[in-house]
């Protein structure tokens, strides 16, 4: 068998708490999710790797979206009423459920983290935490394919989740 094929498992390394416990009210992307604050409630076993953290405004979370649902190769995402290929976008439902949110970091207590602008689901399983660097993650010559022609107003209203 191909090495890349071998099942890989993961510890949770902490939990994600937020006011979001209903998937279908839960605001989709972080920048629809303005003010809503959550914590990050890490491990003490892994408290000495949050040192440093709190210089940063922006933190990634990698997490397991375990209440996601079986996969499909072709969704319609929230922001479009065409078909699109999985992998072009950030539905939760995929061979490996990874989601990946940018929160803003507000402050650290201990093992704590407090954010903002959080769109994940209480209770879900944080794999990992990485800090945000604006210089490593944009070039500015992004294409954004399929979503480049949606109108903001609309995305705002359906990422909100407000009617």
């Amino acid at each position: 068998m191909d090495e890349w094929r071998e099942p890989i498992s993961y510890r949770p390394i902490g939990v994600i708490r937020t006011p979001h416990t209903d998937p279908a009210k839960t605001p989709i992307q972080p920048r629809y999710a303005r003010g809503i604050e959550g914590r990050i409630e890490v491990d003490p076993a892994f408290e000495e790797g949050l040192d440093d953290l709190d210089g940063f405004s922006h933190v990634v979370l990698l997490f397991h979206l375990h209440r996601a649902r079986p996969f499909r190769l072709k969704v319609v995402p929230f922001l479009d009423d065409t078909p699109r290929g999985l992998f072009s976008t950030r539905a939760p439902s995929r061979p490996n459920p990874i989601g990946m949110s940018v929160v803003r970091l507000v402050r650290r207590e201990g093992c704590v983290l407090y954010v903002a602008d959080v769109d994940v689901l209480d209770g879900t399983p944080l794999l990992d935490i990485k800090p945000h660097i604006e210089r490593f993650d944009v070039d500015g010559a992004v294409r954004s394919g399929w979503q480049a022609g949606i109108d903001e107003g609309d995305a705002e209203r359906r990422g909100r989740r407000s009617d």
